[in-house]
């Protein structure tokens, strides 16, 4: 057949679709790399399944983990957030005290102490020295510009430091920031409210509590802060919040109580030394010790330098030269002056007061140095090494106003036991002008004459009491003020039951002794007790003319920045008590004490003074109260456990004290005489009979009582007299005088 035929039709099928190009042919499949194998584990069956668990463990764990974590993050960040909406402004934050502070000023204006909280007043970390900011920063977190309120480098150190010193890991350093420290002193945002604490100390023992959910909450607080304020302001609240020492809260009260300057004028060492303090202000504040605090201040300038906030040449001058407390800080003076003047005061203007105070006084402070100075120049001398035994001094003008005040023999205290205000005493001999006075207010002349000899008086219930003299001897008759000057017992007797011994006890309770008076006839010996301030304020009363005086410290009291004062002096003169010719007579008996009597180791060269010894039963008191002038003083020795003094009397070291202060107090005073009248002798009159030998008191037991001297006498009786009648009326009579005069209608 041939080939060259008619084609054929496509097919239908053919032409439904096209024939598409033959596919190119794939090239050859290459093997895929496999993995390699999976080693097989190691281990038997038993260390296998141990792994496998641990690994189902982790699993666990961790899946655990990371969800609760961010529960955690989420919880703590509301939390942060809720305290922050709670947060006040800064500036509200920066006084934090629950008292005010009272400030002291001495009678010319110049502080010589403070109470209470003080606060200097609001600063701003930038307006505060430089150093100073510094040394906080080096000294108490030196990240402090670097972290969001808790430092968890500062915790890992704290943590490592307390395991290597053998302590908890949570005992002792706590990595605290700064920020952390400012929480703790707002105490979280817990308020004080009275109330609801028992004190304030327990409130802010409860503010630093140390447990961990205290740090919680702590922590939390901080970062709150951290997000509210800046760093500048947190500063400011921690620097005006801080407690330093000395009861100064924030770094203007600290500069002004310890440097007498602003802080706005620290030097580094100034500075440092107020760093130092934070971390046991009461232990290391300079008024307590200043090398400890300038130990301290050292180790804190060798930090700022090693942090860059001083360099080597700053560093040393501030090392060689440490910080010094200003004059008025040095001195602490009339600590226990002050702490009387608080006492009293009304309670809510001093000791518990919410306002600032200042308070002008009637302190001297040369004379309180005199005081404090006059009092160790003996009793540094002449006590013996380790003696127990205390003295008190207070030194005041003739109408009350008290110049200088020692307690005790430490002078620089605070809140100490008071011994010249806080201490009843038996007065001994010392007692003895009052029973003088009222014989002088009644017409006797201290020239008139008592026979001194045997005498017994019978007591209810006690028997036959006998005083007799220091020496046991009897002495005849002598004048009023040969008994006075030589402080003989047996004449005073006489005399305070010649004249009665219910108006000894007025004239002694109207001078100002205001204790409980003895009943019986040991009266007249000084039986009862009285504080030293009562005595020395009835001396007052003795040199200014016979009118009582009210002693006082406080002058005024004013509430800082008003000029118009809440109130005024509480004492001063009050009314008279004897005649002003009784007094001015009694003056010169008392002069013959100091002259040639028992007091005269007190005497003042080119001076005239009066004043009387006194020396208790036992010698457990030992006494010397006399005036110038110008200033009357008052000494007292004696052991806070009543044991007997061992050969002092008090015209001893008490009258070598008062001669060692009042020499100090009239450095460069002019020599002014007494106001004193010698009396001029009487026309012989006629002896007085027998007197009331053996009457019958209540009261007073059988005991003998020391004089000036004394101790117990035993036997003998009788008493005689040579009044020379009532003084004539004028208008200067006493009232005792006037009381008698209404009793016999005349």
């Amino acid at each position: 057949m041939s080939t060259s035929g008619p084609r054929k039709p496509p097919l239908v099928a053919e032409k439904r679709k096209p024939k598409t190009a033959p596919k190119p042919a794939k090239a050859p499949r290459t093997a895929r790399a496999r993995k390699p194998a999976r080693p097989p584990r190691g281990g038997n069956v038993v260390t296998r399944g141990i792994f496998g668990l641990l690994r189902f463990i982790w699993r666990i764990v961790w899946g655990f983990g990371w969800r609760i974590t961010v529960i955690a993050l989420l919880l703590v960040g509301m939390s942060v957030g809720y305290v922050y909406t709670t947060l006040p402004d800064a500036s509200a934050l920066l006084d934090g005290r629950a008292r005010g502070s009272v400030t002291l000023l001495d009678r010319d204006s110049d502080v010589f102490a403070w109470r209470g909280d003080q606060f200097g007043g609001a600063v701003t970390a930038g307006a505060v020295s430089p150093h100073l900011r510094n040394a906080v920063i080096a000294t108490e977190d030196r990240r402090f510009y670097l972290h969001p309120g808790i430092d968890p480098i500062g915790i890992a150190g704290a943590i490592s430091i307390n395991l290597r010193e053998g302590r908890g890991p949570l005992s002792g350093h706590g990595g605290s920031t700064l920020t952390q420290q400012t929480a703790k002193l707002l105490c979280l945002g817990v308020e004080y409210v009275e109330s609801e604490w028992e004190s304030q100390a327990a409130y802010e023992a409860d503010c630093r509590r140390g447990s961990l959910v205290r740090k919680g909450k702590e922590a939390i607080y901080a970062m709150a802060m951290e997000a509210k304020y800046t760093k500048e302001q947190i500063l400011s609240i921690y620097l005006n919040r801080a407690y330093m020492g000395g009861g100064a809260y924030g770094a203007e009260a600290a500069a002004q109580r310890y440097f007498g300057k602003s802080a706005a004028q620290l030097n580094p060492a100034e500075g440092a030394m107020l760093a130092g303090l934070l971390t046991a202000p009461s232990t290391l504040a300079p008024t307590s010790n200043i090398e400890r605090s300038q130990n301290r201040a050292a180790t804190v300038i060798r930090l700022m330098r090693d942090q860059g906030y001083l360099d080597e040449s700053e560093a040393a001058l501030a090392l060689a030269t440490p910080a010094e407390l200003s004059e008025a800080a040095e001195r602490q003076a009339g600590g226990y002056f002050a702490d009387w003047v608080m006492s009293s005061g009304p309670e809510y203007f001093t000791r518990d007061t919410t306002e600032d105070v200042i308070i002008r006084t009637t302190l001297d402070q040369r004379i309180q140095r005199a005081a404090e100075e006059g009092l160790h120049a003996v009793l540094d001398d002449k006590l013996r090494d380790g003696s127990k035994a205390q003295a008190a001094v207070v030194v005041m003008s003739a109408d009350g106003a008290v110049r200088a005040m020692v307690g005790g023999r430490q002078t620089k205290v605070t809140g100490a036991f008071n011994r010249a205000t806080q201490a009843n005493r038996q007065t001994g001999s010392s007692f003895k002008p009052f029973v003088y006075a009222t014989a002088l207010e009644l017409g006797y002349s201290s020239l008139d004459t008592v026979l001194d000899d045997a005498y017994c008086i019978n007591i209810a219930g006690s028997g036959n009491w006998c005083p007799s003299n220091y020496d046991n001897k009897f002495h005849g008759r002598v004048t009023l003020a040969k008994a006075l000057e030589e402080s003989y017992n047996i004449p005073a007797v006489k005399v305070a039951e010649s004249v009665g011994l219910d108006l000894v006890r007025k004239v002694a309770s109207d001078f100002g002794i205001e204790s409980d008076l003895a009943a019986g006839p040991a009266l007249a010996l000084g039986a009862s007790e009285s504080t030293l301030l009562e005595m020395t304020g009835a001396f007052a009363g003795i040199l200014n003319g016979g009118s009582s005086v009210t002693p006082y410290g406080l002058v005024e009291l004013k509430l800082m920045g008003q000029d118009e004062a809440v109130m005024g002096a509480g004492g001063g003169i009050g009314e008279r008590v004897i005649r002003e010719d009784a007094a001015r007579e009694l003056t010169w008996m008392m002069s013959r004490v100091v002259e040639a009597g028992t007091g005269a180791r007190a005497k003042l060269p080119g001076r005239e003074a009066a004043g009387k010894t006194g020396t208790t039963q036992a010698a457990r008191d030992a006494w010397f109260l006399g005036f110038t002038a110008d200033y009357v003083a008052g000494v007292w020795m004696g052991y806070d456990d009543n044991t007997p003094l061992t050969g002092v009397t008090g015209g001893g070291l008490p009258a070598e004290i008062w001669h060692e202060v009042m020499v100090r107090v009239h450095e460069d005073l002019p020599a002014t005489p007494l106001p004193m009248t010698q009396p001029t002798p009487p026309a012989p009159q006629p002896q007085l009979s027998q007197g009331t030998a053996g009457q019958t008191y209540q009261g007073q037991g059988n005991q003998g009582y020391q004089g000036d001297q004394g101790n117990q006498g035993t036997q003998g009786r009788g008493w005689e007299g040579n009044p020379t009648g009532p003084a004539p009326v004028d208008d200067r009579e006493g009232p005792i005088t006037n009381i008698l005069r209404r009793l016999l209608g005349g």
